[in-house]
């Protein structure tokens, strides 16, 4: 009798681990798709505030149609690859970053434009902007290394294995050259 009381006692803890491990890998899961969804949150933001720094820039620079399309068509494309997974997504937002700082290499041919209180202030939405996109992103990364950490490890890795939990990957910057720190100069 004793006995079945020892094996009953082993099972109840190996049941009550099983159950904390599997509900610690779904809070992590969760938190990494919320911290994903704060990167939606601020690149709709910054996808929103481009139109508008296109409009106030297109007055001023009659001679920089391709650099203002550029920056249209990178939108788009940044648009459209919403929740087609981090990899796709990444890529055209790097992409926009691209034309976006482009196109603020140009404003320094225009010191009207530099001047005018729309354009600092669209300026200054972007630059707010981007900040959170890379606060969002540095905390989605956090969140995608401890879910990931959590799969690989015993014996969380037995739990994962078993209920089909699956590394996630990380937002990265793949061009070198969006690696460097971006010149601006005023």
């Amino acid at each position: 009798m004793t006995a079945l009381y020892v094996v009953l006692g082993i099972v109840a803890v190996l049941v009550f681990a099983l159950v904390g491990i599997y509900n610690g890998l779904v809070r992590l899961r969760n938190q990494m798709k919320n911290a994903w969804a704060q990167i939606d949150v601020q690149l709709k933001r910054r996808h929103d505030l481009i139109p508008n720094l296109v409009e106030t820039v297109r007055g001023y620079m009659k001679h920089e149609r391709e650099t203002l399309e550029s920056v249209t068509n990178a939108r788009n494309l940044a648009q459209q690859a919403v929740g087609h997974g981090v990899g796709q997504q990444s890529q055209a937002e790097q992409q926009l970053s691209g034309a976006l700082g482009r196109l603020l290499a140009v404003v320094e041919n225009y010191p009207d434009l530099k001047a005018n209180q729309n354009f600092l202030a669209l300026q200054e939405e972007l630059t707010s902007t981007e900040n959170r996109i890379s606060f969002s992103r540095q905390y989605f990364n956090d969140s995608v290394l401890g879910l990931n950490n959590k799969i690989q490890m015993f014996p969380s890795n037995l739990v994962a294995g078993m209920f089909r939990f699956k590394e996630e990957e990380f937002f990265e910057v793949e061009a070198p050259a969006e690696r460097e720190a971006p010149k601006v100069s005023f």
